[in-house]
């Protein structure tokens, strides 16, 4: 018995440094971590924003916040090259205040901007050649594809690179928006069956309360006005999140980390060797 005990001890103090190194959440490593990842390549830093705002009476409000945090070290992990900040939990959210829906929270544009920009600005301190913003909502993508345009310019003498990867976001939501249109599914821009999927295959019931699934309000297209004589549903839900499960999530989370992963190696590659 004492020397399976030995054993097991052995074994997971062999394992251990293999944990460390493995690591590419900032916030859970320490700094000589951060430094050894730095020194064998990791110089690629990823500054997700998330959000926190209502996704309708099932849904926790800190979902793209949940959702940058694993979609992050996914990406970082398969980019093999990268570490991750820790994930912004605000964003701009404005739409979403209302006190019929308690607990949203918006950053203004400018105040949005100039955070991602102090937290570039830290990490371009820190070392990091290749800065990546990225956004889990929508709200936030052009501040972030000019913030990224303007730190680049700012940086580039220092050989220090900021990207803004946006297939990410709008990419994503397209290629999930086709497969859910093929498959026969309601569409959805908010609270719906993408979101609502995503939450159930990351947190179950912890992120998603199924006896509160309901429909909202539908969809508009691109260029139309809601029809004026329908009542409207009103409950934070823009679509159906009734059909979501957790297999669909898992589809959905690869999509995502797919498309970011590519455009990223794409967005590095083309830069010039000194900035990578």
């Amino acid at each position: 018995m004492k020397r399976t005990v030995l054993a097991t001890i052995l074994a997971v103090g062999l394992t251990a440094p293999a944990t460390a190194q493995q690591q590419v959440d900032m916030e859970l490593m320490t700094y000589p971590e951060i430094a050894a990842a730095m020194q064998t390549g990791k110089t690629t830093v990823l500054i997700y924003s998330g959000g926190t705002e209502q996704r309708g009476p099932h849904a926790v409000l800190g979902g793209h916040t949940l959702i940058a945090r694993r979609a992050s070290v996914e990406i970082a992990r398969q980019l093999g090259n990268a570490l991750v900040a820790p994930v912004l939990p605000f964003s701009i959210a404005g739409g979403h205040l209302n006190p019929k829906w308690p607990g949203s929270v918006n950053l203004p544009g400018p105040v949005f901007s100039a955070v991602n920009e102090a937290v570039v600005d830290s990490m371009v301190v820190n070392g990091f050649k290749s800065i990546v913003l990225m956004g889990d909502h929508g709200g936030g993508q052009r501040e972030l594809e000019d913030l990224a345009k303007r730190l680049d310019q700012k940086y580039a003498a220092k050989a220090s690179h900021v990207y803004f990867c946006g297939d990410l976001y709008a990419k994503t939501h397209d290629d999930v928006d086709g497969w859910v249109k093929e498959h026969g599914l309601p569409p959805a821009t908010h609270g719906g069956i993408h979101d609502t999927s995503l939450l159930m295959f990351l947190g179950g019931d912890s992120y998603v309360r199924r006896d509160k699934l309901v429909a909202g309000d539908s969809p508009v297209p691109p260029g139309q006005q809601p029809d004026s004589t329908k009542p409207r549903v009103d409950n934070g839900v823009t679509g159906d999140p009734r059909p979501a499960t957790s297999e669909f999530g898992k589809l959905f989370f690869d999509i995502q980390v797919r498309n970011a992963v590519a455009q990223i190696r794409s967005l590095i590659a083309s830069a010039p060797k000194a900035a990578q």
